[in-house]
C-alpha cells in the first residue's frame, strides 16, 4: 500500500515538473484590438501627392507571438492590421493617378483597401516582473489597392501595390507588482532614400486573470502609422493612420 502511494506521489510530482518545464521552455501570447482609425494624406502616381478627405473607421488588429529560451534563435511575432478607408474630396490641385489626370476642382471618390502584416523576429534582452525589453527586425508586408474616381465624370483609376519593407523593431514594457497594471511602448521604424515608415503604439494594460496556465489582460492606448512611400509599384503615398485602440490579450 505504501509503495503504491509512493509511486502515485512520484507520478504527480513528475507531471507537475513537466508542466512547469513546458511553460518555461515554450510560451507566447495572442490577442486582438479594435482601432478607431483616422486617416490623413493621400496618394498619386508621381511625387506630387494630393491630400484627400477620408472617413474615420474602426479597424481590427490580430497579433500572436511565440517565445522560447533557445539561444541565438529569435522569437517571432505576427501582427495583421486592416487599414481600409474612403472619402469624398474636391481637388485643390491636379492629381496624376493610374494613367489618368484628375483636374483641379474635380469632385472625386478616394478609396484605399490596405492590409499590413508585420513579421517580427526579436530577442528578449530583459524579462522580469518590473521591466521587459525586446529588440529585433520587422518585415512589414504592405498589400493595398488604391482607387480614384470622378463623381460627375468619366475618369477613374485603380492601382494595386505591395511590397515588404524591412524595419527596426523594439518594445519596452513596465509592470507594477501586485497591481496587475502595466505600461508598454512598441514600434518599428525605417527611413531610406525618400521612403519613411513608422508604426508606433503605447498603452496601458490590466491583467484580470493570472494563473499558471493562462493570463488574460485588457489594453487601451494610441497607435500611429505613417507610410511615406516613394514609387512602390508605381505609387507614391503620404498617409498617416492614427487613433485610440482597445484590446484583449491571452498569455500562455
Amino acid at each position: 500500500m505504501q509503495k503504491k502511494l509512493l509511486m502515485g506521489a512520484l507520478a504527480i510530482s513528475c507531471l507537475g515538473a513537466f508542466s512547469v518545464s513546458a511553460d518555461t521552455v515554450l510560451g507566447g501570447y495572442v490577442g486582438a484590438q479594435a482601432w478607431n482609425m483616422e486617416t490623413t494624406g493621400g496618394f498619386a502616381s508621381r511625387d506630387a501627392v494630393a491630400n484627400f478627405a477620408f472617413e474615420d473607421k474602426t479597424q481590427g488588429i490580430l497579433f500572436a507571438a511565440l517565445e522560447h529560451p533557445i539561444p541565438l534563435i529569435p522569437n517571432i511575432k505576427l501582427i495583421r492590421t486592416g487599414m481600409d478607408t474612403n472619402g469624398l474630396t474636391q481637388l485643390s490641385s491636379e492629381v496624376s493617378f493610374g494613367g489618368e489626370l484628375f483636374t483641379v476642382d474635380s469632385s472625386v471618390s478616394s478609396d484605399i483597401q490596405l492590409t499590413t502584416t508585420d513579421i517580427i523576429l526579436y530577442y528578449e534582452i530583459l524579462d522580469n516582473e518590473l521591466i521587459s525589453l525586446d529588440v529585433g527586425i520587422n518585415g512589414k508586408y504592405i498589400d493595398g489597392i488604391a482607387m480614384l474616381a470622378e463623381l460627375n465624370g468619366q475618369r477613374q483609376a485603380t492601382q494595386d501595390f505591395s511590397g515588404i519593407i524591412p524595419m527596426i523593431y523594439s518594445k519596452i514594457a513596465l509592470g507594477i507588482p501586485a497591481t496587475g497594471l502595466g505600461f508598454y511602448a512598441e514600434g518599428s521604424y525605417v527611413s531610406y532614400d525618400d521612403n519613411s515608415l513608422s508604426d508606433f503604439q503605447a498603452g496601458i494594460t490590466y491583467s484580470f486573470v493570472e494563473s499558471l496556465a493562462l493570463d488574460m489582460s485588457v489594453q487601451a492606448g494610441y497607435r500611429q502609422t505613417v507610410l511615406e512611400l516613394d514609387d512602390l509599384d508605381d505609387i507614391y503615398t503620404d498617409l498617416e493612420f492614427s487613433g485610440v485602440f482597445v484590446g484583449l490579450e491571452f498569455d500562455f
